[in-house]
């Protein structure tokens, strides 16, 4: 069955309230576009120290990329400079059931990064130096200590293993935060696009919706892969582009591990169901758009850093964008309300390299089926990190995206500094690493880690 990945049972938006269902709220202190991961943990803890906010979606709450990516809640192989953003969203992890009294799927089951060969396992190995910096639980384990945690463990010289890792089931996290930040006090809006912005002597005073205005003194715009358009219609360029990635969905299959295992040939994680989240080890789709030009040379240095990491298509993707205005009144339908959720249909070409590399290097489990099969859009930025920064050129305007297929794990930490910054509360030394401009100021683009 091919289409969107499963959502758990009782996991629709009752939560949240269509806008065409009753009236918006006339104010808010903050504005949130995008109801994905990230703007939700904002929302959430805004809520909770007493800011008024109101979260809108185009669309269905984590419809998008954060009901869709792997479920790997990672510190293993993060660059230095997302690594203690992480190692605070892993703490938020811990806590988050019991704080939203709700199971999120969330188990601390360890990742691993499986060699063929002792090159390949000296090559993951010089990640230990950075695991040991930040106190990580980090090692490299082989033979019996591999197959003890993995039980395909010995057809492979060794692994990377960080014991400390999680993982939780994206179908049911987003939607859980959101309705943490509804019990709160934010407004959380389904299915109401925000078509832009109002100012007042340069600062943000309201967003404007298709169902009305609201007035506000501060906006996010955490609207993953539509971020570059969005921001884009008011004079903001955002180097972003966008990566379709395909993923599957085995039943109930023999147990090999407690988390989740990536191997050049095919990444799987154990879900809560007892079946695995499946997906490639190194391929995803970016079909190419006018943006992709422009962009080119901002993005060469992650090309040549992963040139195996990304396949090009050429086809109607083009001719839509350029069909897709770069502005639009705003008391007329906008781009977001004509396409309400990115579904991109799953490539079969990686399909097929998935269930061949099920079948030769973890046969206990080739034999179940693809229940589902689905595809994400990713938005990627050119160093494969996030940009979480005001903007200068619009007071109180605020963006935080290009989380490059990272954004779930971090997704909790990232929305708490979010709020922090948004309520002038964040470490500045955490927001300068996350700046905006560093695309812009002539500092060189040194890609992160593209897994």
């Amino acid at each position: 069955m091919t289409g969107e990945p499963q959502i758990h049972p009782g996991d629709a938006d009752e939560f949240a309230f269509h806008a065409a269902d009753r009236p918006l709220p006339e104010a808010a202190d903050v504005a949130i576009i995008g109801g994905g991961i990230v703007g939700c943990s904002a929302a959430w803890f805004l809520a909770q120290a007493g800011v008024s906010v109101a979260l809108f979606e185009k669309g269905r709450i984590a419809g998008e990329q954060s009901g869709r990516n792997w479920g790997w809640v990672r510190q293993q192989c993060r660059s230095p400079v997302e690594l203690p953003l992480m190692m605070e969203s892993l703490a938020i992890w811990q806590e988050l059931p019991a704080r939203l009294g709700e199971d999120v799927g969330f188990r601390q089951g360890g990742t691993l990064y499986l060699a063929d060969d002792e090159a390949g396992l000296a090559r993951l190995a010089e990640w230990l130096a950075v695991a040991r910096t930040h106190g990580l639980d980090t090692r490299v384990i082989a033979g019996r200590e591999l197959a003890d945690v993995f039980a395909a463990g010995s057809r492979y010289a060794g692994a990377l293993y960080t014991a400390g890792d999680g993982r939780a089931e994206p179908s049911r996290a987003g939607r859980a935060i959101a309705r943490g930040a509804a019990r709160a006090g934010a407004h959380v809006v389904s299915r109401c696009a925000v078509r832009g912005i109002e100012t007042a002597a340069g600062r943000v005073s309201a967003v404007v919706t298709e169902h009305g205005r609201v007035a506000t003194r501060a906006v996010v715009c955490a609207a993953g892969a539509w971020t570059r358009l969005f921001c884009g219609s008011l004079g903001i360029r955002i180097p972003q582009l966008q990566v379709a990635n395909t993923v599957a969905r085995l039943g109930p299959a023999p147990k090999l591990l407690e988390g989740q295992a990536w191997s050049d040939a095919v990444a799987i994680r154990r879900r809560a169901d007892g079946g695995y989240t499946v997906a490639h080890g190194h391929s995803s789709v970016h079909a190419l758009v006018p943006a992709s030009f422009r962009e080119m040379f901002r993005f060469l240095p992650a090309f040549r850093a992963s040139p195996e990491s990304i396949r090009f298509t050429l086809g109607g993707d083009f001719l839509r964008a350029l069909a897709t205005p770069a502005r639009w009144a705003l008391d007329r339908p906008s781009p977001f309300e004509r396409e309400r959720v990115l579904n991109p249909a799953p490539a079969a070409r990686e399909l097929r390299e998935m269930r061949a590399a099920l079948d030769t290097q973890l046969p206990e489990i080739a034999g179940a089926p693809f229940v589902e099969t689905w595809a994400g859009m990713i938005e990627a930025s050119p160093d494969v990190l996030p940009f979480i920064a005001p903007i200068d050129s619009i007071g109180d305007f605020y963006v935080a995206s290009g989380f490059s297929g990272h954004g779930f794990g971090i997704g909790p930490g990232a929305g708490r500094l979010v709020a922090d910054m948004v309520r002038g509360a964040a470490d500045p030394e955490t927001l300068r690493r996350f700046r905006l401009d560093r695309f812009f100021d002539g500092s060189p683009i040194v890609p992160g880690p593209a897994i």
